[in-house]
């Protein structure tokens, strides 16, 4: 029998439309759970306003009036939830003091130029940002994406390296992770609906989509590896309280643990030893 293609197959390393779809919704579903319980109360006092229109002609008109102010503010809040990650750029531009050379920076642009394309993402601006700590974050601004490395990691990560972080970060904006991320890093949440809102696991998942693009997962690996090794020193933004709130828009999202934890899909040795099966 002659081999037939299946017509539905979906690449599994490649970023599905539902998928990225469901990512780019997270967050307005996430904030109308959170009024979940202020909407049930709207609607029941609507509902008997509607009903009491037996005993008072006017109350069911004015229950249409509350129904429909609830709806429109409940929408624009909505929207202006999905809109508070946008500036945290501008937060990391004030936090951070500029680093790198000019050899750093030109090695950079070129990285970040040649991958952009092969990701679809468009009009990303380069930062590099003094600090001993290993990391890099792709995240809004508010008409571009800006894209943050340390110093320490462009010193120190081979050029192959490099490649496979940029990689990494640009498949999280290819899997529509990059807007919930920079969400969760600037509400105030709990640790756990902090993570639950930016997506625990996702790091291991954009590490496969940018291993697929790029064809060469230890660059990823090695650049994990490094950083598993690595614990930044008391005076690096990786040590201080505003890296926990920001650690999910990172690369290495747990930059300040000592201990790999195997368990965690995030651990950056659990991710470089996943790609090393590749």
């Amino acid at each position: 029998m002659a081999p037939v293609l299946d017509p539905g197959w979906q690449n599994p390393y490649a970023p599905s439309t539902q998928e990225r779809h469901e990512n780019l919704r997270f967050v307005r579903s996430f904030a109308f759970r959170r009024k979940l319980p202020q909407t049930i109360i709207v609607g029941i006092i609507v509902l008997a306003l509607l009903v009491g229109g037996a005993v008072m002609l006017w109350l069911p008109a004015l229950g249409v009036v509350i129904g429909l102010v609830y709806a429109w503010d409940l929408r624009r809040s909505l929207v202006r939830y999905e809109q508070r990650g946008t500036n945290l750029a501008d937060a990391m531009l004030a936090r951070f003091e500029a680093g790198g050379t000019a050899k750093d920076r030109q090695r950079l642009v070129t990285v970040l130029d040649r991958l952009s394309a092969t990701f679809g993402v468009d009009d990303v601006s380069a930062f590099i940002v003094r600090d001993e700590g290993y990391n890099a974050a792709l995240v809004p601004g508010t008409t571009t994406l800006s894209f943050f490395i340390t110093s320490a990691m462009m010193r120190d990560f081979e050029l192959i390296e490099i490649e496979g972080v940029v990689a990494h970060c640009l498949a999280r904006q290819r899997l529509g992770l990059v807007a919930r991320e920079a969400v969760a890093s600037v509400m105030t949440l709990s640790d756990e609906l902090r993570r639950d809102l930016a997506g625990a696991g996702t790091a291991y998942r954009a590490d496969e989509v940018a291993a697929a693009a790029i064809r060469y997962p230890q660059g990823i690996a090695n650049a994990l590896r490094k950083c598993s090794h690595h614990v930044a020193g008391p005076d690096s933004f990786f040590s201080s309280s505003a890296y926990g709130a920001w650690r999910w828009v990172w690369f290495d999202v747990h930059s300040d643990r000592t201990t790999p934890d195997l368990g965690d899909l995030d651990d950056v040795e659990l991710r470089a030893l996943a790609l090393d099966e590749w």
